[in-house]
């Protein structure tokens, strides 16, 4: 469910860059700071009664340019975003230096900027939200869920959707498969939260040999502290998410709302409406309980391990 702030915008401000000030902090990443500055942004604007059209004036911008700023979509000019603070009567010399400090670092990119000539931009954003999470829900009913998949796995699905690809490529796009997944096992992990429909898993992506390792290594996955996994069984008939996967995200900050993402075949869809969210979040809730208890997990790959390869 969509969470809101609530005390002073100077306590609100104290807590973000707090958990910002920390490189490896769960909420350390660059996309979720410059959300969290955004949103201080808001209420700071909002408090004074002035319009976004205004605000963008002030910094020779315009009040769309300030609709993207608050949301967390653009990089922050340290020159910007002291010009606003004036404007908002931002006076308190502490205050105002958290807040540019906090625009210092929300520009640092994150890892997958390494990559950026194989993610196209609006994948480069989840993966900032996700690096950021702290509880990470996903549905999926074609392939495993990305922070799962064998490199070997991976590898089968991503040519399946670039089939022109060079070999270099290919193998980059799988080594941000395996810079994704570091943060299952890092220390402050996220909670996973994965439920995947049986036909994933009978579905031979790769070959006989691969599936075999992917179940496998989904049988060591499910042991993980920071892994829950539940799988949707055919006899469960149709459910409340038949329509398609997602995932739905949330974040350790308070002033965060949760967000919800649903991949396209060329773009994704962002969500953080809180009646968007809560019909994702009523969908999600009736999966797991169609699917079966996450204690039965290991039978259930147990006996489809065994099934992989046999004649039908």
């Amino acid at each position: 469910m969509r969470r809101t702030a609530s005390g002073s915008h100077k306590a609100a401000t104290r807590s973000q860059v707090s958990a910002g000030s920390q490189e490896e902090a769960p909420g350390g990443g660059p996309t979720v700071l410059r959300i969290l500055l955004g949103s201080q942004l808001r209420r700071l604007r909002e408090s004074r009664g002035i319009t976004r059209e205004a605000a963008g004036y002030e910094i020779r911008a315009s009040g769309s340019k300030i609709s993207r700023m608050e949301l967390g979509r653009v990089s922050f000019k340290e020159r910007d975003v002291a010009d606003l603070l004036t404007m908002y009567g931002v006076a308190d010399a502490d205050e105002r230096e958290a807040l540019i400090g906090l625009a210092r670092q929300a520009n640092n990119p994150g890892w997958w900027h390494h990559f950026s000539d194989v993610l196209p931009g609006w994948f480069q954003s989840y993966l900032g939200l996700e690096a950021a999470a702290s509880l990470i829900r996903t549905y999926e009913i074609q392939f495993v869920p990305g922070l799962l998949q064998t490199p070997e796995y991976a590898r089968a699905v991503i040519m399946l959707g670039h089939a022109g690809a060079t070999a270099e490529e290919i193998n980059r796009r799988v080594e941000v498969r395996k810079h994704r997944q570091q943060i299952l096992t890092r220390p402050g992990a996220p909670q996973l939260w994965a439920v995947i429909d049986e036909a994933v898993l009978r579905r031979p992506i790769g070959g006989v040999e691969v599936m075999r390792q992917q179940i496998e290594a989904l049988i060591e996955a499910a042991k993980l502290p920071s892994v829950r996994l539940q799988i949707i069984p055919f006899h469960a008939g149709g459910h409340a998410a038949a329509g398609g996967p997602f995932a739905i995200l949330r974040f350790p900050e308070p002033e965060l709302p949760d967000v919800v993402y649903v991949e396209q075949l060329t773009s994704a869809i962002y969500l953080d409406k809180r009646e968007d969210v809560d019909h994702y979040a009523m969908a999600m809730e009736r999966v797991c309980i169609d699917a079966e208890p996450p204690n039965h997990t290991p039978e259930i790959l147990g006996k489809l391990l065994h099934e992989v390869g046999r004649p039908a």
